[in-house]
């Protein structure tokens, strides 16, 4: 049997509603489905303002954009993370500020954030790393004695609730992913919250190409302009009908990734209790949306030989993110990987676990016995 990293779960009513949006004849961005998409996320997490994007990537470039980043700024983020995250500060001439992670979590440490604010500080952009949320309401405070903008990226947290707030409630700006890797998938796209209600019409202006076209599909102008800078940050009335169908499943996935967490727990429960291995320890008043599995090995040694024994049984379990200060570019930066040894070593020895929504249905007992046995192999 194969176990890939990930796999495409399809919901019941996938091929109905992206049938409907194909002959619709509708295709572009904030039509039907997209109109469907927000108003689900709206009613379900009480989200302020919701904007489809083409990617979760797009969403941080317009979050970026509408948060007014530029040259001179300084922006701290961790380094632990996709390079989406970064992308969105450096496209723009900001300089990227890294910052340690708490290795409980893996995201970034709100310990540390504040050592690292200066007078060009403009933002900080926690992610919420596997869905487990990050420390929001400690970085919030943190943003106002500073005045600064705080824009979440939830890439991997729709669904999770901290402190009893839905990821991407508190903040100002929060971004969310639905590339085919994330629990629901439109294949590619993203979506950008705005809490702040000041921002919404420029939102509005940015994601349609810098154009108030808002203004004249609402009958408050009769012809558009270009008003402001933009982009084209629209999602596909097509890809927001396959989202749909994802988000409309939403329970349904979440009981059946919730199985692949809890089979995890259980086998690699005992390591973790010998101090071999950790795992990730989110707070008691976190609840998960079931993203990811990953843990930390004691050495890469052992780190490796486990990877290598489940590939021998094609369970394909995958390295984590390689940090962004030492990677080529984080190093033209003028960054070193002894900057954030933390950060380093950790990276060095994590690996992320085969995770999607139909292993609950097949193949979980053969993963689950694969990867007892290389655990037992690596440490007896």
């Amino acid at each position: 049997m194969k176990i890939p990293f990930n796999k495409v779960y399809f919901p019941a009513r996938e091929d109905e509603y992206v049938l409907e949006a194909l002959h619709s004849g509708a295709h572009c961005g904030n039509h039907a489905f997209c109109d469907k998409v927000i108003a689900l996320m709206k009613s379900r997490y009480g989200f302020r303002n919701v904007f489809l994007t083409p990617s979760g990537t797009a969403a941080l470039e317009m979050g970026a954009v509408l948060a007014g980043i530029g040259p001179g700024d300084e922006v701290i983020l961790p380094s632990y993370t996709f390079s989406s995250t970064v992308n969105c500060v450096v496209l723009f001439g900001a300089k990227p500020v890294f910052c340690e992670v708490d290795p409980r979590t893996m995201n970034i440490d709100a310990g540390r954030i504040e050592a690292l604010v200066t007078p060009r500080t403009k933002m900080i952009i926690p992610i919420d790393y596997a869905g487990v949320p990050c420390e929001i309401d400690a970085i919030m405070e943190i943003a106002e004695r500073h005045g600064l903008i705080v824009m979440q990226d939830c890439a991997q947290s729709y669904g999770s609730v901290h402190k009893g707030k839905p990821c991407g409630s508190v903040p100002h700006l929060a971004t969310f992913s639905f590339h085919e890797t994330k629990n629901f998938s439109a294949g590619e796209g993203g979506a950008l919250i705005v809490n702040v209600p000041e921002w919404d019409l420029r939102a509005s202006f940015l994601q349609e190409k810098g154009t108030d076209r808002r203004l004249v599909l609402n009958g408050m102008k009769n012809k558009y302009s270009w008003v402001d800078k933009g982009s084209s940050y629209l999602m596909s009335d097509i890809l927001a009908a396959m989202l749909f169908s994802q988000l409309e499943a939403e329970d349904e996935i979440r009981e059946k990734r919730a199985k692949v967490t809890a089979a995890y727990l259980d086998v690699f429960g005992p390591y973790v209790r010998r101090g071999l291995v950790r795992v990730f320890e989110p707070a008691p008043y976190v609840t998960l949306n079931h993203h990811a599995f990953w843990t930390v090995f004691d050495t890469e040694e052992n780190k490796r030989r486990f990877m290598a024994l489940l590939r021998e049984k094609e369970i394909y379990v995958y390295i984590g993110y390689l940090p962004l200060h030492s990677a080529p570019y984080g190093q033209k930066l003028g960054y070193r990987p002894e900057d954030l040894p933390l950060t380093e070593d950790l990276a060095a020895r994590i690996v992320r676990m085969p995770f999607y929504t139909s292993l609950a249905d097949e193949g979980l007992s053969y993963c689950m016995e694969h990867v007892q046995h290389a655990l037992h192999t690596v440490y007896g």
